[in-house]
């Protein structure tokens, strides 16, 4: 059992906390094998190299005519039309010069045949074809042109998406080998939570974080077990921390972490595990903890429902891409710099993620523009918002100043 708390004054860099995060992140689940129609949001286990050539033979990119560019005169002629190739038939006998085919898309091209002429631009005049001057293969996708046999058709640490499972498919690779998918315990702290359509009585708040967090997480591609709320009692947290690691790879709970705070969450953690207190310099939120449960990773987000979004869109969202076995775990690959819509001219020690959207400005041209109500126990802005807007520490933004902007739809999924 073991533990710290960073209250010295000195907030913690949030690039910091994530690589701290990222280098106790635990190993990816165990290795499962299933089809195509079970992938979606499922991570990789292995390399996958392409079985065969894509595409498999020469064929048509357009509904037109094929034919041997050298049979053409420079500004075009007549062809003898030979025969039909839709897709799905066999390419047929060897062309012979100064011969057409009819051809589909995605048909195969007959031997001898190197171009295809689109249909819109010929005229067909009983059993010959007028074409325009070609260039050899024009409108052909050549065997072996997107990928060649063995390349690497998906690499280990790639999350399926849908575009991922077509080319998996067209590849003709029916079953992969993936993670299972993480298992994350989900509890709230504190007495006064109740849930919606239940009666609050004075002092009571209903519980947001359980419904926006299970929700994220979700679409995060973990599997969410919710344990609902931890009472302010030192044994009941206990017990419901100990059930939750004994059924999960990770525990997220949110409330409780602060400094200062009751310590009933605190002490529940300590006697199961470690537990670290840290001060975050990000707004909103600043408190985060994290530790282990019996051996589980347990990461300890803020209450205020802005400041747990956040900081899980941010923080925990690496962390879990990590030990769902990805590769890739930075929040945005390369975050837009846009011009700012406004004026940013408070000096802050901490990092702030403005929730934001883009709008076209006068110019026409796309620029942020902020909510005016920032604060970290409401959430209207977040849904007013399609994004994040950063103001790194200490900085001041002025209108039309370049910000980094991270895009709801690249942090939630």
């Amino acid at each position: 059992m073991s533990g710290r708390v960073c209250d010295s004054g000195v907030l913690m860099p949030v690039d910091e906390a994530i690589r701290h995060l990222l280098d106790q992140a635990p190993p990816p689940p165990p290795v499962q094998r299933v089809g195509l129609g079970q992938g979606l949001a499922r991570v990789l286990a292995a390399d996958i190299l392409c079985p065969m050539n894509l595409p498999a033979w020469d064929n048509s990119a357009m509904d037109g005519y094929a034919l041997r560019a050298a049979d053409l005169p420079v500004d075009g002629g007549c062809l003898a039309l030979a025969g039909r190739i839709a897709a799905g038939d066999e390419p047929g006998e060897l062309l012979q010069a100064g011969q057409v085919v009819r051809i589909f898309t995605g048909a195969p091209l007959p031997p001898g045949a190197d171009t295809v002429v689109p249909q819109e631009s010929c005229r067909v005049d009983g059993e010959r074809v007028w074409l325009p001057s070609v260039n050899s293969g024009d409108h052909v996708r050549k065997e072996g042109e997107e990928l060649r046999r063995g390349d690497r058709l998906l690499e280990a640490g790639t999350r399926l998406r849908a575009q991922e499972l077509g080319l998996l498919a067209a590849a003709g690779v029916g079953q992969v080998d993936v993670y299972r998918p993480l298992q994350v315990g989900l509890l709230s702290s504190g007495d006064e939570l109740r849930e919606p359509g239940e009666p609050l009585a004075p002092g009571q708040i209903y519980n947001s974080n359980r419904h926006s967090l299970a929700a994220l997480l979700r679409g995060w591609g973990v599997e969410v077990h919710d344990f609902g709320v931890m009472p302010d009692q030192l044994l009941a947290s206990r017990q419901a921390l100990r059930l939750a690691a004994a059924e999960c790879d990770v525990l997220i709970t949110s409330g409780g972490v602060s400094v200062g705070e009751e310590d009933h969450l605190k002490h529940a953690i300590e006697a199961l595990g470690s537990i670290d207190l840290w001060r975050l310099a990000i707004q909103p939120g600043k408190p985060l903890a994290f530790g282990d449960v019996e051996g589980k990773p347990w990461i300890g987000l803020p209450g205020n429902p802005s400041a747990a979004l956040i900081t899980a869109l941010i923080v925990v969202r690496p962390f879990l891409f990590r030990a769902q076995g990805m590769g890739d775990v930075l929040p945005v690959p390369v975050p837009l710099q846009v011009p700012a819509g406004f004026d940013w001219l408070k000096r802050n020690r901490r990092r702030q993620y403005l929730r934001a959207r883009l709008v076209a400005g006068i110019d026409g041209q796309l620029c942020v523009e902020l909510h005016p109500q920032q604060s970290s126990a409401m959430l209207t802005a977040a849904c007013w918002a399609d994004g994040l807007a950063v103001v790194e520490r200490e900085a001041l933004v002025h209108k039309h100043d370049r910000v980094l902007y991270l895009p709801f739809a690249s942090l939630m999924h």
